[in-house]
């Protein structure tokens, strides 16, 4: 098992409960632990268009079995079965999910770098984490 660190944002519709269900769909993984939840924060949208509405973070450590690339896709079914749609870099998006931390892995591929590039530049990420880190 490793230790990952993930993050959750979301900014439309029922922010509370997308949040929740998300750790739900989480927590349902084949070999996927939720094993602590920091709370939940409201924050203005970072980039983005503007007047978007604030959004709600959080973050999550899992333990999970699965590799960096495999977690991501199942990461990428759960924000599509709650509804994402991609639309412009930064939008509103009813559910955002994020690897911020995989174990004491540096990955760098095309469609994830981890640590999270840009994690420590946000206040939304960084404050949740480092409660439950």
């Amino acid at each position: 098992m490793v230790i990952c660190y993930l993050s959750l944002g979301s900014n439309l519709g029922n922010r509370k409960k997308n949040i929740g269900q998300a750790i739900r769909k989480i927590n349902l993984l084949k070999d996927t632990k939720v094993l602590k939840q920091s709370s939940i924060v409201e924050t203005d949208p970072v980039g983005g268009p503007r007047n978007q509405p604030k959004f709600l973070n959080a973050s999550l450590k899992i333990s999970t079995i699965l590799s960096p690339l495999k977690l991501l896709k199942k990461l990428k079914i759960i924000e599509k079965e709650m509804g994402r749609v991609k639309s412009v870099r930064n939008g509103p998006r009813v559910i955002d999910l994020d690897i911020l931390l995989y174990g004491d892995k540096v990955i760098s591929k095309k469609n994830l770098i981890v640590p999270h590039p840009r994690m420590f530049a946000r206040d939304f990420v960084v404050k949740p984490l480092t409660e439950i880190i």
